[in-house]
């Protein structure tokens, strides 16, 4: 007898395990399992009135995104379009509890631009190139991986790997003739302000900045030697079983040039054109794989350390991981929601929104950006 409880306390840890891992994994092509919010005693009227809410907000902007897209940033100096676009969708998007959809809305299977969701895509590159070596350490400098001069200089031989990540990189130059300092310029100031400014130390303020995550695609290209969207499908997408519709583009001359082979260096955002152009069950499930830790059913595709990594706060901002946005008190903080939730956001209102304390993704397409915090708190009222 003296055995048994040792016995009864592992099976009770197991089970437990069991519990928090237990999600359903669609497969590919199948249809994707539901179930009623009845099941996980979830207000149905309440998940009705947020699902409604969705519907009713309609990002404002065109639907014909060159004219949304020249509308957003016409206040930078240079900008235009340099990549592909698409007329978008109306508003979409599903809601899973354990893997399970409960709600969704629109068209899910429609391919759309999703502009800077694909930010947690590309730092998911970085991540498993964390994971199988190619990076040493988050604290290297790139210069030591990238030589070809785009970080050479006392200013941008400082940066690493993590500022890149986390935006605070403060890169300096010009990348597929887009100019850093041009590229969501200070309301204040002119020109020659924002051209002659002088860049900030790397790691010590978070800028929003497109042409410096492109040099990110870029120099994890180099590193890869290989395309963005090949790494993505082999290491991530074919594994997750999803639709081979999706796309990952470049702007229309960003060409480079690796072991005698020119490769299209792909974008983390579209607001200039191009980046992930793909539908909402194929981000659902991207998020599913971030809810489970990094493992799709017994595959683990991403380290869970990498993953938690992603979602610690920098020093500068934080809301602000590695291309992942915090519900951390700060500027951008749901209050009432979790503070662990996290999640990848894109003009427009695409979202992929991971709530660990729940088990459930949430996906909005073309929801008016400011009234994300009031359809999550409407959500979070139908749990509770």
């Amino acid at each position: 007898m003296k055995n048994i409880a040792p016995l009864i306390l592992s099976l009770a840890f197991l089970t437990a395990v069991s519990a928090q891992e237990n999600y359903y994994f669609p497969e590919r092509n199948a249809d994707w399992s539901q179930k009623s919010a009845s099941d996980f005693t979830i207000d149905a009227e309440k998940l009705k009135q947020a699902v409604s809410f969705a519907e009713a907000n309609e990002y404002s902007g065109s639907r014909d995104l060159r004219i949304a897209i020249l509308k957003g940033f016409e206040s930078e100096p240079f900008h235009e379009i340099l990549g592909p676009t698409k007329k978008r969708g109306g508003p979409a998007g599903m809601i899973l509890k354990n893997g399970y959809i409960v709600a969704q809305w629109g068209d899910t299977k429609r391919v759309d631009m999703t502009f800077s969701v694909t930010k947690s895509f590309l730092s998911t590159m970085a991540g498993l190139a964390v994971d199988e070596g190619l990076i040493a350490n988050l604290d290297d400098k790139v210069v030591g991986y990238i030589w070809d001069g785009n970080f050479a200089g006392a200013h941008n031989s400082k940066i690493s790997w993590e500022h890149l990540l986390q935006q605070n990189s403060a890169w300096s130059g010009e990348l597929w003739g887009g100019k850093d300092w041009a590229d969501r310029p200070p309301k204040e100031g002119g020109i020659d302000d924002w051209k002659f400014q002088r860049p900030a130390e790397p790691g010590t303020v978070m800028e929003y900045n497109d042409v410096r995550v492109n040099v990110l695609a870029y120099a994890l290209t180099h590193l890869w030697r290989k395309p963005m969207p090949v790494v993505l499908k082999e290491k991530i997408m074919d594994r997750i079983g999803a639709s081979t519709s999706w796309r990952w583009h470049g702007y229309d001359h960003a060409w480079t040039e690796i072991d005698g082979l020119k490769m299209k260096s792909v974008t983390g955002g579209g607001h200039s054109g191009a980046g992930l152009f793909i539908n909402t069950e194929d981000m659902a499930r991207f998020g599913l794989l971030f809810l489970n830790n990094g493992k799709w059913k017994n595959e683990q595709l991403i380290s869970k350390e990498w993953i938690e990594m992603a979602v610690e706060p920098s020093v500068p901002n934080k809301n602000y991981g590695y291309m992942w946005w915090l519900n951390k008190k700060g500027n951008r903080h749901w209050e009432g929601l979790s503070e662990t939730i996290y999640y990848a956001a894109g003009f427009g209102g695409n979202f992929i929104i991971v709530d660990k304390e729940n088990d459930m993704v949430v996906v909005t397409r073309w929801l008016e950006p400011n009234k994300i915090g009031e359809f999550m708190t409407k959500l979070n009222a139908a749990l509770n």
